[in-house]
């Protein structure tokens, strides 16, 4: 597939997807979405990937849904032929994207370079470690267009910074900050906007030589927590260092404490 709304590349065990609509402020239309689905498609059959890595092009990280395209003379007829546009987008397109950002057998790192509003703000929170620049923002827009937050944003907001946090996120559809966000532990890093993509990229090449199955069984543990048990958790736990205790980057990381030198994790 030819990509015209995003940028990909891949090389070295490092996937990098840039959203590419800046004059939009990379807002989602569904040739869009369809891109992405074909990027991360391609990502999940190549077993050499590490990690990835997600941004956005010029000024803003994701405004969310592009409305022109579910309304309007320009709407997709996709979306402009089915009796509920707004399902239909949310139940075929972003709700897919969620459960595939959380299932990657690898770390996803979001670099949030600007504004993230409405459905933009919820995918940054699907990933696994999102780092901000100062400058940048989260919105959950959609009270703002008589909607509510989709995009898994009413079950990653409340577990991140709670009950009351979340409802006046949701609720008032204010700017946070990415410093407040920080503070909040909605996001795992700010930092100044000149030092957003050295930062992103440290911590890109510091997951390429990661035990990567050792960091996959880690962020499906701790996915699946949030509605386990305590004994679910510790089964879940047992099995999955069971499984990892037989692997080549365990053996290669106690070699390497005992040798008192750096591991050389291939991730496998």
């Amino acid at each position: 597939m030819e990509y015209k709304n995003i940028l990909y590349q891949h090389g070295d065990g490092i996937a990098r997807i840039t959203l590419n609509r800046p004059d939009k402020l990379n807002s989602f239309t569904i040739d869009m979405h369809r891109e992405l689905r074909d990027a991360l498609t391609r990502l999940q059959a190549d077993t050499t990937t590490r990690v990835l890595l997600l941004t956005g092009a010029g000024r803003g990280f994701c405004a969310g849904q592009d409305l022109a395209d579910i309304a309007g003379p320009n709407a997709s007829k996709e979306l402009s032929d089915a009796g509920d546009p707004l399902g239909q987008v949310i139940g075929n397109w972003y709700n897919p994207l969620v459960k595939t950002l959380r299932a990657l057998p690898f770390p996803v790192v979001c670099a949030v370079n600007g504004v993230a509003a409405g459905a933009g703000a919820n995918i940054a929170l699907a990933c696994d470690i999102v780092v901000a620049a100062r400058s940048a923002n989260f919105i959950e827009v959609f009270c703002k267009i008589g909607l509510m937050p989709d995009t898994g944003g009413t079950y990653f907001l409340p577990r991140a910074v709670g009950s009351a946090r979340a409802m006046g996120l949701a609720l008032l559809g204010d700017k946070l900050s990415a410093e407040e966000a920080e503070r909040w532990g909605l996001i795992w890093k700010c930092v100044d906007d000149a030092a957003l993509a050295t930062e992103a990229e440290a911590l890109t090449q510091r997951f390429a030589t990661a035990p990567t199955r050792a960091l996959a069984a880690a962020k499906k543990a701790l996915n699946a927590s949030g509605g386990n048990t305590l004994d679910a958790q510790l089964a879940i736990e047992c099995d999955a260092m069971r499984e990892l205790g037989c692997s080549a980057d365990y053996k290669e990381g106690v070699a390497a404490f005992l040798e008192k030198r750096a591991p050389r994790f291939e991730g496998k």
